[in-house]
């Protein structure tokens, strides 16, 4: 029997958009406190088949290292896990009594979520996870090469949830994975937000769907290694980022910048961590293959340093983790300038820590992405001087670029969703947090009368006067418990006065000055 697999992925979408949109009403009126046990469930589930989900991530999309993508998966499951548990999100957020002003914290509704190959369980989860906190509904529209994995990790979480309360349609995947699909579930009028975790192939339409958008991809992140810094733990954490999971997690470093007068002792220190520096004719045969395959193809991404070389016909010492390809510019047609989401950087090096800055800004507003940028320096001064002018979503400090922006080294929110939003490809560039999922509806309690300025209204006939007067909203009122309603025929007189003031207005006054309109 022939199935058209587009026609069925949008008859899905729909099915689940609409599904969703009447069961995030019932999941929107939940405290809470219910909330948190529904999630509370859902991460305990992830926990105990965290296992399995990391050897199908591994297997499906043959690419990345499982203990790495266990690690990530557990660590959503424990540390941001908490991290979520300990925020209020809905309901009141905060209250000012003396001041009479109050946050409510309101769900969007219904979230389309585009999952990458790379990660799929621990980027589902975390969603997952963040939307049911918020009381919001969410639909994964998975990677073709993710798509049993993601399926899995979104049927564990939903039998939990649904043992626990959560309203059958909150939490759905699509079947079969198709770019159509994707398409129909983001331009669907149910869906109040998209987020779009490192799919760079469904931007456009992601962009174009006419939603809120979170972009989270892997991003081009300079690690810059200063005169005064700690060299042989720079190269440490260098390496123990970029070679996890080979090179395919979050904010992982695409390059080293180095100053000269630290350049030979940071390539002694990165071969010593196991990075193989390729020669002229090695860096040439990578290079196609890259070239060929795409920075993130099946070809290249996740695969391991030695896997990669021979692909490439030649041969690297046993224990190779990186390779490194010695550049002196950075170019659109230069294979080695692009994201690559494997074990590979390119290594550069500048006279001095400004020249070395302006590299790094170059290398972050090539293909726009402005995600990730690490500093490893004592400099202060230094550190300062990247902090406020670097055009990048997060700066880390003398940490491993991955550990530092999830949040594992640093005190960043736990999060394995990372922003891009710096150069306009989303709302935010944060670590994103279940505060992205909601909005915030103020309140504000009357405190003080308000005063009807007298001098503003001339010509205002006298019985209106004494009208206002009367009620106690005239220039006179001071207190108001004082004041009165107004008579319904003094209203309609006032505005009627207020328009003929607008009609009798010239025309062909000039703009005030500083009117730009």
């Amino acid at each position: 029997m022939l199935v058209d697999h587009d026609l069925l992925s949008i008859q899905h979408a729909r099915i689940a958009a609409e599904n969703a949109v009447a069961a995030q009403k019932a999941l929107a009126a939940l405290p809470q406190e219910r909330l948190d046990a529904i999630v509370r469930a859902m991460g305990r589930a992830v926990a105990e088949g965290a296992e399995e989900l990391a050897a199908l991530s591994r297997k499906e999309t043959d690419c990345g290292v499982q203990r790495d993508k266990l690690a990530l998966i557990r660590f959503v499951c424990g540390e941001a896990l908490d991290a979520l548990l300990g925020l209020r999100c809905v309901g009141i957020l905060s209250e000012d009594r003396e001041r009479g002003l109050m946050d409510i914290g309101v769900p969007l509704g219904v979230i389309a979520s585009l999952v990458p190959a790379a990660n799929p369980a621990a980027s589902t989860a975390h969603q997952a996870l963040m939307a049911v906190k918020t009381g919001n509904a969410v639909i994964f529209s998975p990677h073709p090469r993710a798509a049993r994995s993601t399926a899995r990790t979104v049927h564990i979480m939903a039998e939990a949830a649904h043992a626990a309360g959560l309203p059958e349609g909150c939490l759905a995947c699509l079947a079969p994975s198709c770019r159509s699909g994707a398409r129909e579930l983001m331009r669907h009028g149910g869906i109040a937000l998209i987020v779009n975790t490192g799919v760079p192939s469904l931007l456009r339409e992601a962009r174009e769907a006419g939603k809120p958008l979170v972009y989270a991809g892997l991003g081009q992140g300079p690690a810059f290694i200063e005169c005064s810094a700690d060299i042989g733990r720079a190269a440490r954490d260098i390496v123990r980022s970029k070679a996890f999971d080979n090179g395919m997690a979050p904010a992982a470093e695409q390059c080293v910048v180095a100053e000269l007068c630290v350049a030979e002792a940071v390539r002694n220190a990165l071969a010593a961590e196991g990075c193989h520096f390729m020669t002229h004719g090695e860096r040439l045969r990578l290079g196609e293959v890259i070239r060929t395959c795409g920075g993130s193809g099946p070809g290249v991404m996740g695969l391991s340093a030695d896997v990669l070389a021979r692909r490439a016909g030649f041969a690297v010492p046993q224990g190779t983790r990186l390779l490194v390809a010695e550049r002196d510019y950075v170019d659109v047609a230069d294979p080695f300038s692009s994201e690559i989401m494997a074990p590979v950087l390119s290594f550069y090096v500048e006279r001095d820590w400004r020249r070395a800055c302006e590299k790094c800004v170059e290398v972050l507003l090539h293909e726009h992405k402005g995600h990730t940028l690490t500093i490893h320096s004592r400099d202060e001064a230094v550190i300062r001087q990247f902090a406020l002018k670097k055009p990048v979503g997060r700066l880390l400090v003398n940490t491993p670029a991955v550990f530092g922006a999830i949040g594992m080294t640093t005190h960043l929110p736990p999060s394995v969703t990372l922003g891009s939003g710096s150069a306009g490809y989303g709302i935010t560039a944060d670590s994103v947090s279940p505060l992205h999922f909601i909005r915030k509806r103020k309140v504000g309690y009357g405190v003080r009368p308000h005063n009807l300025p007298q001098d503003v209204l001339p010509g205002l006939p006298e019985n209106l006067r004494e009208s206002l007067a009367g009620s106690g909203h005239g220039g006179d009122a001071r207190d108001a418990a004082d004041e009165k309603p107004l008579d319904a025929r003094a209203v309609r007189a006032l505005f009627g006065h207020l328009a003929g003031l607008l009609d009798a207005a010239p025309t062909d006054r000039p703009p005030a000055e500083g009117w730009r309109g």
